[in-house]
């Protein structure tokens, strides 16, 4: 039955794609999203867009293109005046989808804006939009392509500086550009290397060009690894980095967390053991996104419960790309390698940490010893002096955040544009494969040898979507908004 359904909801998804191809429907829908606002702004886009605006202008006449005038906008169908406000008419190709195009900018109340998708609903050839079907015909028509698209969705979902400036980036074509220029040197060393099997025998082309492809091949395969290893940093920025506060019980892990989110996100009590679950908030630290994760204690515990909680922990531990190492700075030795061995007898091996040292309100003295030890510990694992109770040590502990999150997702404006998505890596991993497979099969035999080459081509195509881009379509249009 489930196999049905999924065939049945497949099959209706081809149907419209064959029937919007071949009878050309129209779309709308409100781009500027939901709930009441000062001017709202719906969309059409397909061969209707021109009698549609006609319709609900009551004017043959449309404005200069891509010109706002002022419109009385009237139902069809009654004539009954829905609103005032500006229109603009797209003739196409010189539009977002290619298409020709309309947007009717009319003032924000749900009772203004249902009259008005209403009165387009009820013309013939018009439909309201799936989501991100606006953008799927600017992808179908070549004005952007799936990286691009792909860009734009990130930058809707933007929530940080450094998120913005990455998703627009990647919206403006860098990335697409760089996989682009890739497959254009294949295409290159390809054609080459098929002209030296098909004519080598006459003598037509020279034993240089066989070399010349190798050189190319071992260039583009170090560029493409090069590209691979940048530390997941398009990824951590894109979707944040995951960042765990660990430590023993009762040392301020949730009021750490309670005090970077400023507000009571999780209980705290005197009671050692009374966070079991993960709690997890997300923050924007320094224009860089984090996903900080309070967990329980780190303890051998008889509890069932926290037995399952302190075993969650220890997940996360794993998962994590940042940890706060929490600890009582009460109970912590004043000098840089005793630091270091109670960091180490908490935690495993982890290449991004910041220790935590609350309670630093209870030190006496002021605990200048210990402050001193803060400051000539490992630079690899900065440590910082921390009171959850008076907000001591919190500006300094968000500047080593921000550094530490800085370099896990680098300057997203510099050098070249960074992996974003996962499907990326994949698939330029297998053409880093392929070109591998390149190398050995040249020994062996050319015309296996050109088949790699073509095999890697077509991974980069699968990013851009210029190969074999139906089965991602879906899950890349999914995630937009209706009028995006």
């Amino acid at each position: 039955m489930a196999l049905r359904r999924a065939l049945s909801a497949a099959g209706r998804r081809w149907v419209q794609r064959l029937c919007s191809t071949a009878w050309g429907d129209t779309i709308f829908a409100l781009s500027s999203g939901h709930g009441r606002c000062g001017v709202a702004v719906i969309r059409t886009s397909g061969p209707g867009s021109r009698g549609a605006l006609q319709s609900l202008t009551g004017r043959p006449k449309l404005p200069p293109p891509r010109v706002l005038a002022l419109r009385c906008i009237r139902d069809p169908a009654t004539a009954e005046p829905l609103d005032r406000g500006l229109v603009v008419w797209f003739p196409g190709p010189q539009s977002f989808t290619g298409e020709d195009c309309a947007e009717l900018h009319v003032h924000g109340g749900p009772a203004v804006v249902s009259g008005v998708l209403r009165a387009l609903g009820r013309l013939p050839g018009l439909r309201p939009a799936e989501p991100g079907e606006f953008t799927r015909r600017a992808f179908r028509r070549g004005k952007l392509d799936l990286t691009a698209a792909e860009g734009l969705g990130d930058l809707i979902r933007a929530e940080t500086e450094a998120q913005r400036r990455q998703a627009l980036r990647q919206m403006e074509g860098e990335l697409g550009r760089l996989y682009q220029r890739w497959s254009e040197t294949l295409t290159q060393a390809l054609a080459h290397l098929e002209a030296y099997i098909d004519f080598s025998e006459d003598d037509n082309v020279e034993e240089e060009v066989l070399s010349q492809v190798d050189a190319t091949v071992r260039a583009l395969e170090q560029e493409i690894g090069a590209h691979l290893r940048d530390g997941r940093r398009g990824e951590l920025l894109r979707g944040g980095v995951h960042a765990v506060i660990a430590g023993p019980p009762n040392v301020g892990k949730s009021s750490l967390l309670n005090l970077l989110c400023q507000r009571p996100a999780a209980i705290v009590s005197p009671v050692a053991g009374t966070t079991r679950d993960v709690v997890e908030v997300a923050l924007n630290v320094g224009g860089y996104p984090l996903v900080l994760s309070d967990t329980a204690g780190l303890r051998d515990t008889t509890d069932p419960v926290e037995q399952e909680g302190v075993s969650r922990a220890r997940d996360r531990l794993q998962q994590a790309d940042l940890v706060l190492a929490v600890l009582d700075a009460t109970a912590v030795p004043a000098e840089p390698a005793g630091l270091g061995a109670a960091l180490g007898s908490l935690l495993p091996p982890t290449p991004s940490c910041i220790l935590v040292l609350n309670k630093a309100d209870l030190l006496r003295g002021g605990g200048g010893a210990l402050r001193d030890a803060c400051a000539q510990g490992d630079p690899q694992f900065p440590t910082t002096l921390l009171s959850c109770k008076t907000g001591e040590g919190l500006d300094h502990l968000l500047e080593l955040l921000a550094r530490q999150l800085a370099q896990l997702c680098g300057d997203p404006l510099a050098g070249s544009p960074s992996l974003t998505q996962s499907r990326h890596s994949l698939h330029l991993g297998d053409c880093a494969a392929a070109l591998a497979r390149y190398g050995r099969e040249r020994r062996r035999d050319l015309g296996l040898a050109a088949e790699q080459l073509r095999l890697a081509r077509r991974q980069l195509g699968r990013i851009t979507g210029h190969v074999g881009a139906e089965d991602v379509l879906d899950i890349i249009f999914r995630d937009f908004c209706v009028g995006k």
